[in-house]
């Protein structure tokens, strides 16, 4: 991977002489460089994706999809969701927002003797070396991720603004960062407060980035295509993931105890009334482990329409509920949801 490494430090040093730097000395941010050599490579790094996206995993769509292109009205709009992502702009925003305010946190514990466990010296000799501290990493930052999942999920003021992921009915290789806003800032500042505390390389940290980015919207793709049976167990697959994103079937679950009356939402399983609760099925972000350690992991090979309940079942009063069309009718539903007010 020599070469790669010379070819991406080239084209980032390129890219920040010849755009970022004469554009940060014309806004005034010239005191702010080194973090502008940064900032290019998280740039260079989208557009590789968008790349691979469009030439690798766009064509596996059209080979293979689960369902027909039926709403493209709502794929565009994700499409602005993946370049506000993978081009640096919510990245941008953090490092304004949230990165200065770590930073003194950080800074503040190390003042006052505290330092941060550094991961990899825990074996000297092996676990400080590039590809096997870069693996642990990597295992480290997806087992964090399956718990701010199943976090997601179970909180119900979290799952208001997380719903809106999940209200993409017509899933594609660009509904991976179909989020609310606050929704990732809440899950980026988790990941970066990690990454401080276990000691990663800055380098390091946007190769997992980018290797969980990528995987991602190869998950959320429009994909008839599973792993095999092993294959599934070490992997999260396009099916493995749909199936979380299944109306009723990925993020809830039908409890086995009646309500009593007056009791929460409720349906129909064999003859009788149960509760219909937060929760689900194939939290794991990267690798499936968790899940199958939680036992929260389901390996049926279907691939069923994607959605929230309440978004195609209506409610007492026959209403659904509308999670917004473009991106700012989306990103206020879900302030109001929060509010308890849509």
């Amino acid at each position: 991977m020599t070469w790669f490494d010379q070819w991406f430090d080239s084209a980032q040093q390129w890219l920040f002489e010849r755009v970022m730097q004469p554009l940060m000395f014309h806004v005034g941010l010239g005191n702010l460089l080194e973090s502008g050599y940064e900032a290019a490579g998280w740039v260079l790094v989208g557009l590789l994706q968008l790349l691979i996206i469009v030439a690798v995993i766009g064509p596996l769509q059209r080979l293979w999809p689960v369902e027909p292109v039926t709403d493209r009205a709502t794929i565009r709009t994700d499409i602005l969701y993946t370049l506000i992502h993978r081009l640096g702009l919510f990245r941008l925003a953090l490092f304004f927002a949230i990165d200065p305010l770590a930073d003194d946190f950080f800074g503040a514990l190390r003042v006052a003797g505290v330092s941060t466990f550094q991961l990899d010296g825990l074996w000297p000799g092996v676990t400080d070396v590039a590809w096997v501290s870069l693996l642990i990493y990597l295992v480290v930052f997806d087992f964090v991720d399956y718990w701010i999942h199943r976090g997601q999920h179970h909180f119900e003021w979290w799952w208001r603004l997380h719903s809106l992921h999940h209200a993409q009915r017509q899933m594609t290789m660009w509904s991976d960062n179909r989020n609310h806003i606050l929704d990732d800032v809440l899950r980026d500042t988790i990941l970066v407060v990690v990454a401080q505390l276990i000691g990663v390389a800055p380098g390091q940290f946007i190769a997992i980035v980018a290797v969980t980015q990528l995987s991602e919207s190869f998950q959320h793709a429009n994909v008839r295509l599973w792993f095999g049976r092993w294959g599934e167990r070490l992997w999260v697959s396009p099916r493995f993931h749909r199936l979380h994103h299944s109306v009723g079937i990925g993020h809830e679950t039908i409890k086995t105890l009646a309500i009593p009356s007056g009791g929460a939402s409720t349906t129909e399983v064999g003859g009788a009334k149960h509760r219909v609760v937060l929760g689900g099925h194939n939290f794991g972000v990267l690798l499936p482990w968790w899940d199958m350690v939680m036992r929260t992991a389901n390996f049926e090979l279907r691939y069923d329409p994607t959605g929230v309940r309440d978004q195609v079942e209506p409610d007492a009063q026959g209403r659904v509920r509308n999670y917004g069309q473009g991106f700012w009718s989306q990103q206020w539903r879900g302030v109001l949801r929060l509010m308890g007010r849509a």
